[in-house]
C-alpha cells in the first residue's frame, strides 16, 4: 500500500462534491481528533453500508477530521469502477489497495499543499479501516451484478432485460429520443446441439453473443432473452439506424469461423426490428420485434424483417 506519484493527470468536478454536500461542510471547522479515535470511529461509520461510493464518500469526509484534503480519486478498472471527489489539485499521494493478496483499485488523495510525512503515515494508517468494508461492498457488487448476467454468455439475463428496458422506454419518453430494439434468433441451432453435442452448443452461443457484442457501440446492450435467442436495444436510435445495425449483426454473425474437429459449423440468425412508438408500453414493443422475427423466420431465417 506504498504512495505512488500516478503518471496520468485526474481532472476533478467541484460541483460532484458540491451536489453530495460536502462543499459546505469543508468550510466548517472539523472538530480535531487522535489518530486512534478517528481510526475506531471509521471502523464503525464504514460498516453502515454496503456501496462502494457510499463508503469512500464517508472515509473522505472522515479522513478530514485529521488531514486536510482537497479531492480524493478511486477506480477499479476491472468493475468499471471510478469516483471523483473533491476539486482539482496540485500535490498527489496514490495507493494500491490490497487486503489479503486481493487487489482492490486505486485511491489518490490530493490537496494544493504537500503531504508531510506525518500526515502521509496517518493516511495509510486510516486506510487500513477502510480496506476490509471495501472489499465487503466490491463483494456485493459483483454478487449484484452477477445476479443480473447469464453466466454462459455475459449477456444480460431477463431480470437485467426488463429492468433496463423499462428504464430506457421511460428515458425516451421524457426525452422525446427514438429507441429500439432488436430479437435475434440463431437459425437451426437445434441442429448443433443434435449434430456436435451441448457443449459446442454452448460455445456457439458464445461465439454468437461475442459477436454481438463486438458490433455494437458501448451504449447499446445484449440480453439473453432464452435459450437460442437475444435482444439488442439500441437506444437514441430510430428505425433506419436499427436496420442499419442489425443488418451489421447479421453479417457479424455470418463472418463467424467455428470450427469443431477441423469441420466449419455455419451459424446464422434471423432479425425481428422495432421503434418505439408514441405512448407505447414496453410490453407492447417487445411484441411487435418479436413478431417481426417471427416473420423473418418464415421468410427463410438469415435476414432482417422490420415491425410495421
Amino acid at each position: 500500500m506504498a504512495p505512488h506519484n500516478p503518471s496520468n493527470t485526474i481532472d476533478f468536478d467541484a460541483a460532484k462534491l458540491q451536489r453530495l454536500g460536502y462543499a459546505s461542510r469543508l468550510q466548517k471547522t472539523l472538530k480535531p481528533v487522535s489518530l486512534a479515535q478517528l481510526r475506531q470511529q471509521l471502523s464503525l461509520r464504514l460498516q453502515t453500508s454496503l456501496e462502494v461510493e457510499r463508503i469512500l464518500e464517508l472515509f473522505f469526509s472522515e479522513v478530514q477530521r485529521l488531514v486536510p484534503l482537497g479531492a480524493l480519486s478511486y477506480q477499479l478498472a476491472s468493475c468499471d469502477l471510478r469516483l471523483d471527489l473533491g476539486e482539482r489539485a496540485n500535490h498527489s499521494a496514490g495507493y494500491r489497495l490490497n487486503h489479503e493478496g486481493e487487489y482492490l483499485g486505486e485511491l489518490t488523495f490530493r490537496r494544493n499543499q504537500r503531504f508531510s510525512a506525518d500526515e502521509l503515515g496517518q493516511l495509510e494508517s486510516l486506510l487500513a479501516s477502510l480496506l476490509f468494508p471495501l472489499r465487503n461492498a466490491l463483494l456485493y457488487r459483483a454478487a449484484l451484478q452477477s445476479a443480473l448476467r447469464d453466466p454462459l454468455t455475459e449477456t444480460g439475463n431477463r431480470i437485467a432485460m426488463q429492468q433496463t428496458l423499462k428504464r430506457e422506454v421511460d428515458i425516451a419518453r421524457r426525452t422525446l429520443q427514438p429507441l429500439s430494439v432488436l430479437m435475434v434468433d440463431i437459425d437451426h441451432f437445434k441442429r448443433v446441439n443434435d449434430n456436435h453435442g451441448h457443449i459446442v452448443g454452448d460455445q456457439a452461443l458464445k461465439a454468437v453473443a461475442n459477436a454481438l457484442k463486438d458490433s455494437l457501440r458501448n451504449v447499446d446492450v445484449v440480453f439473453r432473452y432464452g435459450g437460442e435467442e437475444f435482444m439488442v436495444l439500441l437506444s437514441s436510435t430510430n428505425r433506419e439506424a436499427a436496420s442499419m445495425v442489425g443488418e451489421r449483426l447479421r453479417m457479424a454473425v455470418l463472418g463467424i469461423q467455428y470450427l469443431v474437429e477441423n469441420q466449419a459449423i455455419e451459424l446464422s440468425v434471423s432479425l425481428g426490428c422495432a421503434t418505439l412508438l408514441p405512448g407505447e408500453s414496453m410490453d407492447s414493443l417487445l411484441r411487435r420485434a418479436d413478431n417481426a422475427l417471427f416473420v423473418s423466420k418464415r421468410d427463410g431465417r438469415n435476414r432482417l424483417s422490420m415491425a410495421g
